[in-house]
């Protein structure tokens, strides 16, 4: 499926559809086998209901799920319009996604501190070089001949990590010489106003 069907109603509601059926059918095919086993799969379940000692096919509860079909559908007891709630969710997802960033690209855990404000000092430096990150990253997607495309982190640092100097002393004069930055640092430090100065540079 190419990106563009993804958000297709119409394919949207085949999918649905199909999913559902293909569930349904294969209830009613172990259902003839013995049905022991399916009230703990949760796609089962929803689609069955008790009839004595056994369970069965609940028709009313797949007539009542066809209705979604090719629908996002999300529940809430606060008062607020569907677009509301739909972009508070999505403000909810979006923070879940910053949680996963700070403990798997920043690394923010293990955390060693055992007073509160240590801890809470951590957090925050977490938090702080998460949007120091996504600043840094909207004005490289944004500058001129950027591909519009986050650049990975772990991409990022690594160029970044291979920026050296190395000092010399020569024939009693010291000059510090500076590696060339590559591919992503050179982008970070043009689009964070950042410069460098000369390759190499004499000392007092």
């Amino acid at each position: 499926m190419n990106s563009r069907a993804q958000y297709n109603p119409a394919v949207r509601v085949r999918k649905d559809r199909a999913d559902r059926e293909a569930i349904v059918g294969a209830l009613r095919d172990r259902l003839k086998r013995g049905d022991k086993s399916l009230i703990g799969n949760k796609g089962y379940r929803k689609f069955l209901k008790t009839a004595g000692k056994r369970f069965e096919i609940d028709e009313e509860k797949v007539r009542r799920e066809a209705r979604f079909d090719g629908l996002w559908v999300l529940q809430s007891d606060a008062e607020l319009t569907a677009a509301d709630t739909a972009l508070k969710y999505k403000e909810l997802w979006m923070v879940e996604s910053m949680f996963r960033a700070l403990k798997s690209v920043l690394e923010t855990r293990p955390v060693y501190h055992q007073c509160d404000e240590t801890i809470c000092g951590h957090v925050f430096c977490s938090f702080l070089a998460l949007v120091l990150l996504k600043e840094l990253q909207g004005r490289m997607k944004s500058r001129p001949g950027g591909r519009g495309e986050p650049v990975e982190w772990e991409y990022l640092k690594r160029d970044l990590d291979a920026l050296e100097e190395t000092t010399v002393n020569n024939a009693g004069r010291t000059f510090v010489i500076r590696s060339r930055p590559r591919g992503n640092a050179a982008k970070a430090l043009q689009a964070a106003g950042v410069s460098l100065g000369p390759t190499v540079r004499f000392c007092e």
